[in-house]
């Protein structure tokens, strides 16, 4: 079953809405440039309000210690890190206590060859922008992220909506998908109506896997 992801949660409010529409993980932004950052201190007690049994993940960007991230981590609850930089493989090892994400954006010059030097628990597969390092609401190549598969598993990022996510399911058939823009009014805020026509495409798209897996 292709996991979902909602991304850039900022408020309870949307955190529990993500949740009752069916939400596998929620992402919550460390990334202090970014228009979705969170402190983490304010993280915390949305966190420790939600339910059991829900992915919590914590997005960091060329952050200067991974100490910090591990700190961060452990203080607020989170069990998966999202590195949304430029992060080497060395880099990666040092905080391989936790489960980790690995972002790649893709253009037209994207090496699929470089996955290979990274062990985490995912790939993520997001549109390249030159001025954003996520949520740009823009998609990539998704023949792309098929070839990924085969260094693991690849998580589907990139302008993902209600419009486009069935097709990018039943096209790439991704561990997961991860939406942010496409299911927001604006930055950082959700609109419940874009999440539950996102939700209802998710699902149809999960029972038309189903029934071929069936045959």
């Amino acid at each position: 079953m292709v996991r979902v992801k909602i991304c850039g949660i900022t408020n309870l409010d949307d955190a529990r809405a993500a949740i009752d529409f069916g939400a596998d993980a929620l992402g919550f932004n460390f990334y202090k440039r970014s228009p979705r950052y969170i402190e983490p201190a304010n993280a915390k007690p949305i966190i420790e309000a939600l339910p059991p049994l829900i992915s919590l993940v914590g997005i960091f960007a060329d952050e200067f210690s991974p100490e910090r991230i591990l700190s961060i981590a452990h203080a607020i609850g989170v069990g998966t890190i999202q590195l949304h930089g430029s992060e080497s493989p060395e880099y990666v090892k040092k905080i391989s206590e936790v489960r980790i994400i690995k972002a790649f954006r893709v253009d037209e010059r994207f090496d699929l060859t470089q996955l290979a030097a990274y062990r985490v628990g995912a790939y993520l597969l997001d549109a390249y922008d030159a001025k954003q390092l996520g949520g740009t609401g823009q998609t990539f190549n998704w023949d792309v992220a098929v070839q990924a598969k085969q260094h693991g598993r690849v998580i589907l990022a990139g302008g993902l909506t209600a419009e486009n996510v069935a097709d990018a399911i039943l096209q790439v058939r991704p561990y997961a998908i991860d939406v942010c823009s496409g299911a927001e009014s604006k930055p950082g805020r959700k609109d419940l109506q874009k999440m539950e026509a996102l939700f209802r495409e998710v699902h149809r798209a999960r029972s038309v896997l189903a029934a071929s897996q069936a045959v």
